[in-house]
């Protein structure tokens, strides 16, 4: 049986990316340093995922798994050096901290004359690849080479959404996991060394630049841009941010946008884009998936960065002239999105409200210019206490004014 290493024993570990090869004929094996679910793991060797929908809640099987405890570096670097294909889902942060033992597991390949190896990243960065590979190089820079023609750092898509699990949820059991029913894992085709393995819903797609800004720019974008607003108008779970028909709408005017600016970057034709934009806000509604506004919306430093799902993607449409102001209105809520926990965001919220929108969005996310400005003027508005609908009719009137012109 081949064997598949999963770094990261997490809801998309565990509820996505093994549950895909475990049911492709894989042993999955997964790396963690959570001595409880490893132990689970290898007790059980199975697990259970449920794949819920508003009507629906089916309990299925995720079978031959075990737990390899991600504290011993050398038996994960034996794994590693084992295994037929592997992936991380563990969070960029923690990226640094596993370089070593993917390294250790590298040269031993090298060592044995092993098959090449291929690792898809399934972390939310752009450049998740060149990031990954740019550290695991650093430790065996004499195998540089081998690295670059044997070690294939594919790029992932991560499109189902997975909630958070609560204790209510687990019934007892701490490898249960809940799932939406989407489960199409996209890969970036060219960066793979070798043959690219028959795994039903893998799917290889080159040029990859178009899923990665598909999976930023439309659907990070919109679920953000869903809790921000919703955040303002009490609302604690995203499927009830969709069911309000101001945020429902400019939900997808943003993502209409985007589109079009995500199509004319690519080359590709708009209408599949379109399609998913649609999607999106149906998959959003989905109660049974009870992901919060204030998990979601969590850590504006991060959220609001030049490069992430809002500023970002705002970006890209100047870059194409495209008017995405709803895109604007919500950056506006999220310099006021604070919820109780949430350090980062509170940060964010209190250096905007001491100096200012304009100096906030220079800081955090980079802007400047006349969507800066616009932003500074939103955010005043909220402040004062205006409603929602004021600041739709605003945005589509300097969106009208400007296509006229």
């Amino acid at each position: 049986m081949k064997k598949f290493v999963m770094y990261g024993a997490g809801n998309i570990g565990r509820g996505f990316i093994g549950q895909l090869f475990s049911n492709a004929g894989y042993k999955v094996g997964f790396v963690d340093i959570n001595k409880e679910v490893i132990g689970r793991l290898n007790e059980d060797g199975r697990y259970p995922v449920h794949v819920v929908t508003t009507d629906a809640n089916i309990e299925q099987y995720v079978e031959n798994v075990y737990g390899i405890d991600g504290t011993d570096n050398e038996l994960v670097s034996d794994e590693i050096a084992s295994c037929d294909m592997m992936a991380t889902a563990i969070g960029v942060n923690v990226l640094k901290f596993i370089a070593k033992p993917i390294a250790m597991g590298i040269r031993k390949r090298y060592e044995q004359g092993a098959a090449p190896l291929n690792i898809i990243i399934c972390e939310n960065l752009i450049g998740a690849d060149s990031f990954l590979k740019g550290l695991v190089k650093n430790e065996i820079p004499d195998l540089a080479d081998y690295v670059d023609e044997n070690v294939g750092f594919v790029e992932a898509s991560i499109g189902r959404m997975v909630p958070v699990m609560t204790e209510e949820k687990r019934q007892g059991n701490p490898l249960r996991v809940y799932v939406e029913p989407y489960n199409i894992l996209p890969v970036d085709k060219d960066a793979f060394k070798g043959e690219i393995p028959a795994v039903e819903n893998l799917y290889p797609f080159a040029p990859f630049n178009l899923f990665i800004q598909r999976k930023l720019f439309m659907h990070n974008m919109s679920h953000a841009l869903c809790s921000y607003l919703g955040n303002l108008r009490g609302y604690n779970y995203v499927y009830e941010t969709v069911g309000d028909y101001d945020i429902r709408y400019v939900a997808y005017k943003a993502l209409s946008e985007m589109a079009i600016a995500v199509s004319k970057e690519n080359g590709t034709e708009v209408q599949p884009l379109i399609e998913h934009a649609q999607n999106l806000l149906y998959r959003f509604g989905n109660t049974a998936l009870g992901d919060t506004v204030a998990r979601v919306g969590k850590d504006t430093i991060r959220k609001l960065g030049d490069n992430d799902r809002l500023v970002g993607a705002l970006k890209l449409s100047m870059k194409h002239g495209i008017p995405c102001y709803s895109i604007c209105i919500g950056v506006a809520a999220a310099l006021l999105f604070a919820p109780e926990g949430d350090e980062r965001s509170q940060e964010v919220k209190a250096f905007a409200a001491e100096n200012g929108a304009l100096e906030a969005l220079k800081k955090y996310a980079n802007l400047e210019g006349f969507e800066a400005e616009l932003i500074a003027k939103l955010y005043e508005m909220l402040k004062s206490g205006c409603q929602l609908n004021m600041l739709i009719q605003m945005c589509d009137e300097i969106a009208g004014s400007k296509i006229r012109a």
